[in-house]
């Protein structure tokens, strides 16, 4: 049975490399020879870890401020009270609040990319575990959105901060710009974001550490990278 491919897919697949892993330069050439939609598709980065996810101190989970951000104004919440609260509103945090807005969040709402909490608030923000964590919101001092900096944090996640985490295949995933930007931006973006990668490897892991890295963008097929 032949697969049928649409009409705009068909001129991605022609110019598809396959399997062959490419350059990050060339990965981003390639990328951008896919923007073909209305709209600014953003990039994605996915690499594949040589990890067990079932060994906590194999958990690769952090974030990393990207040299030229990643195209989009981040919702930034934070649980705060104070002058900690009044230092997150100055540095451009959309919600901040303490039981009122950990109700909010109870009852479903999580329209928000990021949440931060100051360290006297985690006896307020631990039960939200629940409602956070599958979205990979919660507050985690790892991650640095458990800090007494809150508003050092805010104006980071505004800047065009990334988190990740390895998911239950061993696999970390991240945004790392939109096809609108320049080739150097979003090379200096992808190069950023898998050396900071690298250099937390856990000293647990044994092997091969990176398995395998593609990029890709919204409505593109994914283009392998060179290990």
């Amino acid at each position: 049975m032949t697969t049928k491919v649409s009409k705009r897919l068909r001129p991605l697949v022609e110019k598809h490399p396959g399997q062959d892993p490419q350059s990050v330069e060339k990965a981003v050439e390639i990328l951008k020879g896919y923007n073909n939609t209305k709209f600014d598709q953003s990039v994605d980065i996915a690499i594949r870890l040589g990890v067990d996810v079932k060994q906590a101190d194999q958990m690769v989970r952090g974030s990393i401020v990207l040299p030229h951000g990643i195209g989009k104004t981040l919702r930034v919440v934070v649980f705060a009270k104070g002058d900690l609260a009044e230092a997150a509103r100055a540095a451009g945090a959309d919600e901040i609040g303490g039981e009122d807005l950990a109700t909010k969040i109870k009852v479903g709402w999580t329209d928000f990319d990021a949440c931060i909490a100051a360290p006297d608030m985690m006896g307020i923000v631990g039960p939200l575990g629940r409602v956070l964590g599958p979205r990979g919101l919660m507050p985690s001092p790892r991650a640095g959105t458990v800090t007494p900096d809150v508003a050092k944090t805010v104006r980071e996640y505004k800047a065009g901060k990334v988190e990740f985490r390895t998911d239950a295949g061993g696999n970390v995933h991240a945004v790392v710009g939109k096809l609108s930007f320049d080739a150097s931006k979003l090379i200096e973006n992808i190069q950023a974001f898998i050396q900071h990668v690298q250099s937390i490897k856990p000293h647990s892991v044994k092997g091969h550490y990176v398995k395998g890295m593609a990029v890709s963008a919204t409505m593109s097929p994914s283009v392998r990278l060179n290990g």
